[in-house]
Order: structure tokens, then C-alpha cells, then sequence
């Protein structure tokens, strides 16, 4: 596993940005806005045709980052792409086998390599009408290097269809901390 600290601010497509972190009971929040973009992002869309932008002039990335779980403990993160209205145009969930703070008061974790992308619904921002894991090469390609035991990897699998699930079910608990966040930043 590789350890990640999730900090945007060296992002080479991005000349010119805010990131701010905040911890809130359980959590920390990392608030990255970018104001200048060398080249827009677009992402494939989960069940459906075509792609959606989730990186451009005025776009935010909320992640919302567990604390309580510690080293060694699985566990995930989300991060919410937003377009400049403030709209979730992407969730995207880390799967991890454990994190914690770094001393820069930023988040870290250990990467699992799978991850879970889900879509808002049309009308409703907050639902989920299509999810999707990725990077399943990439966990089998580590248990085939012996740096994931194979009963790790089918966890880690077991762990991203419940992920799945709670997105599509609006109950996954990071989407509520970051509904919070958004609707009343801690000001």
C-alpha cells in the first residue's frame, strides 16, 4: 500500500487555487477551489454515455476525510467534485486500509487502490443514480507483487459494493458530513 496525503496544491494543471482544511468532529474537511485550470478534467460518467467535467475554472473538490479509524484500519474518504454553481457533478470514494492526520494537519491514507465513482441524479444532487469501481487492476496487480494478501483484496472488494450501495441509498455517512459542510461551513 502507498501511503497518500490528499493535498492538491502541487496539481500541475492548475496555476492558480484556495485549499483550506478544517477539522469537525470525526473528520477533517480539505476545501479546494481551483481558479485557474491549464486543462479542464473530463471523466468518464458510471451507466451512462459520454463524460462530465469535474475539473475547470471555478470548480471545488470538498474531501471529506475520517478520522477516527487510525493505521491498519480499513476504512474510506469521499471527495465531491463541484461545479462553479456548487452543484456535485461526481463522488469519488477512496478505499483505504487506514488513515489518519498528517503533521501538516492534512489527511493521509493508506491507498487500497480500488475506488467508487458515483453520479448525482439529474434533479437531486444528493442521489446517486449510477456508481461504478475502478482500478481493479491495479489491486490485482498489487496482490500479484505480495503487497496485498489476497484476503485483504476480497475485503477490499466486499468493502466498495457496500460503498456502492450506501451512495446509491443516500445512507454512505461522509455524504451527510459534506452536505453539512457545504450547506453551513463551520463559520
Amino acid at each position: 500500500m502507498k501511503r497518500k496525503v490528499f493535498d492538491l496544491r502541487p496539481w500541475p494543471r492548475v496555476t492558480a487555487h484556495t485549499q483550506t482544511h478544517l477539522r469537525v468532529p470525526g473528520h477533517v474537511i480539505v476545501d479546494y477551489e481551483a481558479h485557474a485550470v491549464l486543462r479542464p478534467l473530463d471523466v468518464p460518467v458510471p451507466g451512462h454515455a459520454g463524460t462530465q467535467r469535474v475539473l475547470d475554472n471555478g470548480y471545488r473538490w470538498v474531501r471529506v476525510h475520517p478520522t477516527g479509524t487510525g493505521e491498519g484500519v480499513p476504512g474510506s474518504a469521499l471527495t465531491a467534485q463541484l461545479n462553479p454553481a456548487g452543484r456535485p457533478v461526481q463522488f469519488y470514494v477512496d478505499l483505504h486500509g487506514g488513515e489518519g492526520v498528517h503533521e501538516s494537519g492534512l489527511p493521509w491514507h493508506d491507498d487500497l487502490y480500488l475506488d467508487v465513482i458515483a453520479h448525482p441524479a439529474g434533479q437531486d444532487p444528493w442521489a446517486v443514480d449510477a456508481t461504478t469501481v475502478i482500478d481493479g487492476d491495479e489491486l490485482e496487480d498489487a496482490v500479484q507483487a505480495g503487497l496485498v494478501s489476497p484476503e485483504v483484496a476480497a475485503a477490499t472488494w466486499a468493502h466498495a459494493r457496500r460503498v456502492e450501495a450506501e451512495l446509491r441509498t443516500g445512507t454512505y455517512p461522509p455524504l451527510a458530513v459534506l452536505r453539512r459542510y457545504l450547506e453551513d461551513p463551520y463559520t
